[in-house]
């Protein structure tokens, strides 16, 4: 057995993964059929993984019961039960109690009976522990009764119990109902009479929402192992499926009572935690939950059993000391905050921010400058820290000196930091300190690497606009051209003026100096020449999408197109970033016409002319594997798809017009599928070639036909039809007069179109025609004229 055991060890070390459920099932299995000697590691090294794994509860202590090793059972319940609300194994509980009682008389069936009820009053809310009271009904009448008091003592037993399990919605509901009436009849009619309409009105509720909960439960994975989320799409639909059950749960939606409805809530949450026991937002919601309802201290406990879950998470402990610090218990927060604050060379920059911030809440600014003085000479300590202490001593403490001391005293460390350098130089704006802050560009910018100072520039840029005259302005605007021309491939282009900078210069807020027209003209512009949008562009850009869906211009339209702002969105792009091969570069163009001239030929004769309506710039640009992934399409594509697709127009801009797609409809005739064997027979066009797209694409020289030819076109294909219809007895009809399939409903529509019927009331004139298509029995035009 050793050398089994060994195997089973080695397969642990496969788990590569430390919560690897393939792997932990085979030890499972493995270990049940070990003696427990053996097996006790193997359980104990799954249950540190897993420690609500019900399943693996369940197999460990059966495995101590067969041996009969009582102490050891009683010692595993006692670490799991609680945290492990599932029924197969709390029966197994109840099935243990039983056994170890059996022999005791009196005294132990009175302690199989607390055990039934601290059952009970643990998973008695579950949807499936109807059998649990079937048990525990059917053991209270299995009691000796030696007097008529000890009879009438256990029927009042049962009747408590049985109208407990009625107004539990369980699956076994309905079952307990119909053994109640007969309890009820047969202990006294006339009573049971007035009981029985008193339960009536709560057992239908209960099975109303037993019904209801059902739903919720059934989405559920009750085999689920708890890991940490992985993000996959099985472990999404189990955390939506909890959520729905637990809102479902705090709606009350059988309308008892305050305390019944909260029991509920938290089974349901604990029960919730056994399977997302690695989630954090879980637990978060469970203690603010207790928070709200007036339970602050067990709120507190669900927040410590969440921390030894999850010890990483900062987010739970900043939760929990902020629960702690809103109710007045300052030291256990500041615990928190110290237990995050760990040893000086793992605490996080976050860490000391947030204790700075506790410490001058709670005690008060020396005590907060004390520690960032501490805190500054961390190894770890970042700018973010000098930032953060600097604003609150001018936000909080109303003294501009000191934090204009410590900004300066963070220079000195962290003159290489663009993003420090933005903080300051907007600290000094809120100061309107103009002069420091010329004086701050210029040090950061003779320091830091052209790479590293566009945004350094940007701001300076934005700075000589507000606070500069018009030669400063230039000024500062060539300097930034001529240092950033280095940084890029574009070289002295970069130092051009272009009409963007004019753009980016007098342009304020959401306003501009442009309509949505020019602004596109000049993104395309700019692409042209260079591969990186000139920084003027790039904050122009990034400025415009702020704005988009509500910018309102003085000189153009009052939206902007949808094509430019996914071109501006595009643009603003880090000059970090690998730039593609623009020499292959294409710019879009609607009125191009290249497309595939020769394709493959398909089963059914008349379809490539369809496809040679079809055009496809991508393909024609790239050639090569693009070209043959889109014939492969196309050979996928039903032949009547593929004449519609050719009738379709080429109009500008990424969405086509609804009325024009319509109009094809209305006018194209779509070529019926053949119904029998592929290749024996033709697809044809009833209605002639399909319209090319140098007709339908709306250009001057082919205008798109107005509404009044719309319905004459219609009127004559009409009786084109009519006209094809007459031919169903000619061998070389097209599909659409192959007979029908035999449905009652489709051929009555057809009996009318084929009459012809015309019905003239209040002087309206309508006419119905019917014809087959590809993929359906029957498609009709209605057209109506008013007299």
């Amino acid at each position: 057995m050793s050398s089994t055991v060994d195997k089973t060890m080695g397969d642990s070390k496969a788990m590569d993964d430390k919560y690897n459920v393939e792997a932990a099932e085979v030890l499972a299995n493995e270990a049940q059929h070990l003696p427990i000697t053996e097996a006790a590691p193997i359980y104990e090294q799954l249950l540190t993984l897993f420690p609500t794994a019900a399943k693996y509860w369940k197999q460990y202590v059966e495995a101590h019961m067969a041996v009969n090793n009582d102490d050891a059972t009683k010692q595993i319940f006692s670490r799991c039960l609680l945290n492990c609300l599932q029924i197969p194994l709390w029966r197994c509980y109840i099935r243990f109690i039983k056994m170890a009682n059996e022999s005791k008389g009196l005294e132990g069936q009175e302690e199989t009976r607390k055990a039934f009820d601290f059952m009970l009053n643990y998973v008695g809310a579950d949807i499936a522990s109807g059998p649990i009271w079937m048990e525990y009904i059917t053991f209270l009448k299995s009691l000796p009764a030696l007097s008529t008091q000890e009879e009438s003592q256990r029927m009042t037993a049962v009747r408590k119990v049985y109208q407990k399990a009625i107004v539990t919605p369980t699956h076994h509901i309905e079952q307990l109902w119909r053994d109640y009436e007969n309890f009820e009849n047969s202990v006294s009619r006339q009573l049971a009479k007035g009981l029985l309409s008193e339960y009536q009105p709560k057992f239908n509720s209960a099975r109303a929402v037993y019904r209801e909960r059902k739903k919720y439960v059934d989405e559920i994975d009750w085999n689920m192992l708890a890991v940490p989320p992985s993000g996959s799409y099985k472990e999404e639909v189990q955390w939506m499926g909890w959520k729905r059950l637990l809102a479902f749960e705090k709606g009350n939606p059988q309308r008892i009572d305050s305390a019944s409805s909260n029991k509920r809530i938290i089974f349901t949450y604990e029960q919730c935690l056994m399977y997302l026991y690695h989630y954090p937002d879980i637990w978060y919601d469970y203690a603010t939950w207790h928070a709200k309802s007036g339970s602050v201290d067990t709120a507190v406990k669900v927040f410590q059993r969440a921390l030894k879950a999850l010890p990483d998470s900062e987010m739970l402990r900043y939760a929990y000391a902020e629960l702690e610090e809103s109710r007045g218990a300052i030291q256990p927060a500041k615990k928190i905050y110290e237990s995050l604050l760990g040893d000086d060379v793992n605490t996080t920059t976050l860490a000391h921010i947030q204790f700075i911030r506790f410490l001058r809440r709670t005690e008060g600014v020396e005590a907060a400058r004390k520690y960032f003085l501490d805190a500054r000479k961390s190894p770890n300590c970042t700018y973010h820290v000098y930032v953060a202490y600097a604003m609150m001593a001018f936000c909080l403490d109303k003294d501009r000196e000191i934090a204009h001391n410590v900004f300066e005293a963070g220079l000195k460390r962290f003159m290489h930091e663009p993003l420090y350098i933005l903080e300051y130089a907007d600290f000094l704006t809120r100061l309107n300190d103009d002069r420091n802050i010329r004086a701050l560009f210029e040090r950061a910018l003779s320091s830091l690497p052209p790479e590293e100072s566009v945004e350094v520039w940007k701001r300076f840029a934005q700075f000589e606009q507000t606070y500069g005259d018009l030669a400063s302005m230039l000024k500062v605007e060539q300097r930034r051209k001529e240092a950033l021309s280095r940084t890029g491939e574009e070289g002295a282009s970069a130092l051009v003026g272009s009409l963007q900078d004019v753009v980016s210069r007098y342009s304020f807020m959401d306003l501009w100096p442009c309509s949505s027209k020019d602004l596109d003209h000049l993104a395309r512009q700019e692409i042209i020449p260079r591969p990186v949008f000139s920084p003027s562009f790039q904050w122009l850009a990034k400025n415009m999408n702020k704005k988009v869906e509500k910018l309102a211009l003085p000189n153009g339209p009052g939206s902007v197109d949808k094509d430019y702002t996914g071109l501006i969105s595009n643009s603003t792009v880090s000059a970090k970033v690998v730039n593609p091969d623009v020499s292959k570069m294409v710019i879009y163009d609607p009125r191009q016409k290249s497309g595939i001239e020769t394709l493959p030929s398909t089963t059914s004769s008349g379809v490539p002319a369809a496809y040679s309506n079809l055009s496809n710039p991508v393909a024609a640009i790239v050639g090569g594997g693009m070209t043959n992934a889109f014939d492969e399409i196309l050979k996928a594509t039903p032949p009547a798809l593929v004449a519609f697709l050719a009738s379709l127009p080429v109009v500008e801009g990424p969405t086509p017009d609804v009325d024009v797609v319509l109009s094809i409809c209305l006018q194209s005739d779509i070529p019926a599928g053949q119904t029998g064997k592929l290749g024996t027979s033709s697809v044809q066009l009833s209605g002639g070639p399909a319209p090319t797209t140098s007709v339908l694409s709306g250009s001057k020289s082919h205008p798109i036909p107005s509404a009044a030819s719309f319905k004459t076109t219609r009127d004559r294909q009409a009786g084109k039809r009519k006209d094809l219809d007459r031919q169903e007895d000619d061998e070389t009809a097209t599909v659409q007069s192959q007979p029908l399939p035999r449905d009652v409903f489709r051929m009555r529509q057809i009996q009318k179109s084929r009459g012809g019927t015309t019905t003239k009331a209040r002087g309206v004139t309508t006419s119905q025609t019917g014809s087959a298509s590809y993929g359906s029995a029957l498609s009709g035009d209605l057209s109506g004229s008013t007299g």
